[in-house]
């Protein structure tokens, strides 16, 4: 198991400083020019390069995964790579901000269900190549239009440099995926103009000195602070005076626990409605996210990748993802519904061990187990089994809790016909599955054909949350900056669910409702027989890419600098996956 560090004693007089230098630069950075700002993203970048590789073979290290294993490609893609990406990004936004010149690049459309649908993947030229036959669309709350897009877009920039004052914002971040941290810091930074203090969670804080020397130009600028720290240091910050408002990644609880207070003191804080938090929060906190797999006529081939397809969903980051699959959602009356389940057996028991290495995840499988007497466990060499459950052994637990550990549910649903059976799922996952953080379909092109691609969409519409994946991982999602990352709206403080507002966006859409990911039912070359083409060959995100920590290298490197020449070398790798 992964040791967190218990010895660190808060320094109070070093925390007030930070805050001090950062609450006296406010306003300087709120109306630092765009010019500027654009100059100290490219900095980032060199300065990203110069450490990606000990970030993420320290990473690696600390996950207790082996430095030869294509695994530590995870830390890249998740690690460095996004964060480059997100530069890059915003970099765009910021270069087309007069006028909003951004936005005349993007496809939009109005969806089955009447929304504005705005395309943001595939965008730039290398989109195509690097992801091809990927597709992401941003779908507008509903009464945004395309023109009126402008008017709901970067209105933070709307203001004139001189009349901004700015803000402190106190980001605490997560502990499972390196670049939820920064990437919630650009969000403050670079679209709202608060300056941050980011208080590492002490699971990840290994990661300090390299977003340090990446991110030094924003320290520079006291722009930035990134502090360490326990409970303790976190509780002391929230209620600091110099603290404007707060985006938490993390748990429920812990949400809860800064809103309400905790024990006796929360609940009747909760009950009456009067926060002990007297400023504004936003939040990501997880879900009992739902793949649901559609009845189709699945080949052979077919289920072999899409077995892959879930082992990867679950089992990324060894089980440890807020988007991690919780609840596999099966047609019971598909004949195929066996072999894809043995198939997703034999794939996860022939992954590289990972081990649980997320402080609490053997107290939690022990939980999760003595919910039912019908678990499966598939083995994984010496690391935990994945524990696998029926729901209806305990309906409650099994749909409220978010085990965040290498177990998962499932539960079945009867009917033969896809569109009926697509129609209950949908209301299973939105009804009785706790959050609304990100779902995903697999379903056969023939079946979507079936169904109607209009009246598909019109289902999908549906699905109430912030990211939904149609033959994709909602982590593309993640790791695709511009797509705004957050629960479905509606939440509210009292009732937090998967959390409160959205961060990454790299368009800063203001009114974004969710995020609907598209990838290719086949991968290369095996779809090119498909009728539908793509040039993406096993993704490099699956757990099952034998290549993936040579492809994270190059693909990390290739944001910094994208360049015709490094394509080739990818194409291979990819290939050879």
């Amino acid at each position: 198991m992964n040791k967190v560090s218990t010895e660190l004693t808060m320094d109070r007089a070093a925390l007030d400083a930070d805050l001090g230098a950062l609450a006296a630069a406010k306003t300087a950075w709120a109306r630092t020019p765009t010019a500027e700002r654009i100059a100290l993203l490219t900095e980032i970048k060199d300065r990203l390069l110069e450490v990606a590789e000990d970030w993420a073979t320290t990473a690696a290290r600390h996950k207790q995964i082996p430095p030869d294993s294509p695994l530590v490609g995870e830390e890249w893609l998740s690690g460095p790579y996004a964060v480059m990406s997100a530069c890059n990004a915003l970099t765009e936004t910021l270069r087309g901000m007069e006028g909003k010149t951004f936005l005349n690049g993007l496809k939009t459309r109005t969806t089955a269900n009447g929304q504005l649908a705005v395309q943001v993947l595939p965008h730039t030229r290398w989109d195509p190549i690097l992801l091809s036959g990927v597709r992401a669309e941003v779908w507008m709350e509903p009464g945004v239009t395309a023109d009126t897009l402008a008017d709901h877009t970067a209105t933070a920039y709307d203001t004139s440099p001189q009349t901004r004052s700015g803000g402190v914002s106190l980001v605490l971040g997560a502990g499972n995926i390196a670049s939820i941290a920064p990437l919630d810091v650009f969000e403050r930074l670079f679209s709202q103009h608060r300056v941050v203090l980011l208080k590492m969670n002490p699971v990840n804080d290994y990661l300090t000195p390299y977003l340090q020397a990446a991110l030094q130009p924003l320290i520079d600028r006291d722009a930035l602070r990134i502090v360490k720290g326990g409970a303790d240091v976190g509780g002391y910050l929230c209620g600091h005076a110099l603290v404007d408002d707060i985006h938490i990644t993390g748990a429920a609880a812990s949400h809860d626990a800064i809103v309400w207070g905790t024990g006796d003191e929360g609940a009747r804080n909760k009950a009456a409605g009067t926060p002990k938090l007297d400023k504004p929060i936003t939040s990501e906190l997880g879900a009992v996210c739902p793949t649901i797999v559609v009845p189709g006529p699945w080949s052979q081939a077919d289920l072999q990748f899409q077995a892959e397809h879930i082992a990867t969903q679950k089992l990324h980051n060894s089980g440890f993802n807020c988007i991690a699959c919780q609840m596999l959602i099966l047609p019971a009356d598909w004949p195929q519904k066996a072999d894809l389940l043995a198939r997703v057996g034999k794939v996860v028991q022939g992954l590289d061990p990972r081990p649980a290495y997320y402080p609490g995840a053997s107290d939690r499988l022990a939980s999760f187990e003595r919910h039912t007497p019908d678990a499966r466990h598939l083995s994984r060499g010496n690391a935990p089994a994945l524990v696998v459950a029926p729901t209806e052994d305990d309906p409650v637990y099994f749909t409220q809790t978010e085990v965040f550990a290498p177990a998962l549910s499932t539960h079945e649903i009867g009917g033969t016909d896809p569109e009926a059976y697509l129609i209950a799922a949908i209301r299973y996952a939105n009804d009785a599955l706790h959050g609304t953080l990100g779902a995903n379909i697999l379903i056969h092109p023939d079946t979507i054909d079936q169904i109607g691609a209009a009246r598909f969409e019109e289902i999908v519409a549906t699905l109430r949350y912030g990211a939904i994946a149609i033959n994709a991982w909602t982590g593309v999602a993640f790791l695709t900056a511009a797509c705004p990352w957050g629960a479905f709206p509606g939440h509210t403080l009292d009732d937090v669910g998967s959390g409160i507002g959205v961060t990454h966006n790299t368009f800063m859409f203001d009114r974004p409702e969710r995020v609907v990911v598209r990838a290719p039912w086949r991968p290369f070359p095996r779809s090119l027989t498909s009728g539908k083409p793509t040039l993406l060959a096993r993704p490099p995100w699956f757990a099952t890419h034998r290549r993936q920590h040579v492809l994270g290298r190059l693909l990390t490197r290739f944001q910094h600098s994208p360049s015709w020449r490094k394509l080739p070398r990818m194409a291979l790798e990819a290939l050879r996956g």
